[in-house]
């Protein structure tokens, strides 16, 4: 392979279908366990992974059909990133050796022919606020838990309108708890942004943007809409509630004066909206 095709550069017939992506998902996270190695699916593709029971309504909302998803993106731990290349060689994708040397060890980042892009997140994201994956990959299978599904969106400075959709779903699919058992998860939220209060403060606006887009949406009924925007009160009272740490309260006091978040490279912005 001469040169590495993006996604972009791929025409619309030649795509491959959605289903394409989510049976090498799911075949990619099973031959990875097979080989004692811990890999989890992360972004959109999780979310649709674990919402299926509301797929008609991604259909309204337009997050099916062709290019709806152009990678998949995965989270494991640094302990298999040496192994993870051989292992992805051996389902038909070639490392791009530029990326690895850009990233190092916190990130991988692959092209194949059936699906065209792959990535693998070390140990944790780092977008505009870093989320880490320390003893949580075992919470969940295939995907993020879905704590970390949602910080992942929440965690966006420049939410889009994809972004939103997806959240509105997340939301509508799961209700909020205490445990990772198919709820999200209060106390890990609660542990990540009640110690950051950057990440709080983007979060929490990005809940209230996605509450305030509900009546966007008519696709959503009106029940639905009650539902996620019951869910987002529920989880921002929380927050709210939960004490915060002396680096969260220090930090407060300077607020928004000073940049809150990470800022990402072009790579990064146009990679970690891909989905």
């Amino acid at each position: 392979m001469d040169r590495f095709k993006l996604p972009s550069e791929i025409s619309d017939d030649q795509w491959p279908a959605p289903e394409d992506f989510v049976e090498e998902a799911k075949a990619c996270v099973r031959a990875a366990a097979d080989q004692g190695l811990t890999l989890r699916v992360m972004g959109g593709l999780a979310i649709f992974l674990h919402s299926q029971e509301r797929r008609a309504l991604w259909e309204k909302l337009g997050r099916l059909g062709r290019k709806v998803f152009t990678d998949i993106d995965y989270v494991s731990y640094g302990k298999h990133r040496v192994k993870m290349i051989k292992f992805f060689e051996n389902r038909g994708f070639v490392i791009n050796q530029k990326m690895l040397y850009h990233y190092g060890k916190t990130r991988q980042i692959y092209y194949g022919e059936k699906i065209p892009m792959a990535e693998v997140f070390y140990d944790q994201m780092q977008f505009n606020h870093p989320i880490s994956f320390k003893n949580r990959l075992e919470r969940d299978s295939p995907t993020f838990p879905l704590a970390e599904l949602l910080l992942q969106k929440l965690q966006m400075v420049k939410m889009n309108e994809k972004d939103i959709k997806d959240v509105l779903i997340l939301l509508l699919a799961h209700e909020t708890g205490d445990d990772d058992e198919n709820r999200i998860n209060r106390r890990r939220l609660a542990d990540v942004l009640c110690t950051d209060w950057g990440f709080y403060h983007t979060a929490t606006e990005n809940l209230g943007k996605v509450r305030s887009s509900l009546a966007a949406y008519p696709a959503i009924e009106l029940q639905e809409r009650n539902i996620i925007g019951g869910r987002i009160s529920e989880v921002l009272e929380y927050l709210e509630q939960h004490p915060k740490s002396l680096k969260w309260k220090s930090r407060a006091v300077i607020g928004t004066k000073m940049r809150w978040y990470n800022e990402v490279d072009e790579w990064d912005v146009i990679d970690s909206q891909g989905q």
